[in-house]
């Protein structure tokens, strides 16, 4: 489990990914497919989400890096649908004096590379 562990301590990463994900709809889209990957349709009516705000969320959180596509497969009616499933297995906020500590465990067996990119968006954006 330990080389599972992401760690960041710079606030400016950390703390816009916590807002991201305290979100409610946020927490229930991640929780969902922690375990499984889900289409959009399988997450919204486990968790009683509106399919449109759904559809931004999951959005938001694959731009992040949060969550992955895991597969795509061709309904019946020639449809694309995407099956999604969380980067994070656990989460760990710690907050003392001397800063922040926010610890993800990673839930896919392959190297993050959502702090690399979050690091270059906060940077485009500063």
């Amino acid at each position: 489990m330990g080389n599972n562990l992401v760690s960041l301590r710079d606030a400016r990463i950390a703390i816009p990914l916590l807002q991201d994900i305290i979100d409610e709809s946020a927490l229930k889209i991640i929780s969902s497919i922690i375990d499984a990957e889900k289409n959009v349709i399988q997450i919204c009516y486990e968790n009683k989400l509106p399919l449109s705000s759904t559809y931004k969320k999951i959005r938001k959180l694959y731009h992040d890096g949060l969550v992955s596509v895991e597969k795509i497969d061709i309904d019946g009616k020639g449809r694309k649908v995407v099956f999604y499933k969380s980067k994070i297995k656990s989460l760990d906020f710690n907050l003392k004096k001397d800063g922040i500590l926010l610890q993800f465990d990673r839930n896919d067996k392959e190297h993050i590379r959502w702090i690399n990119t979050r690091e270059s968006n906060l940077s485009q954006k500063l």
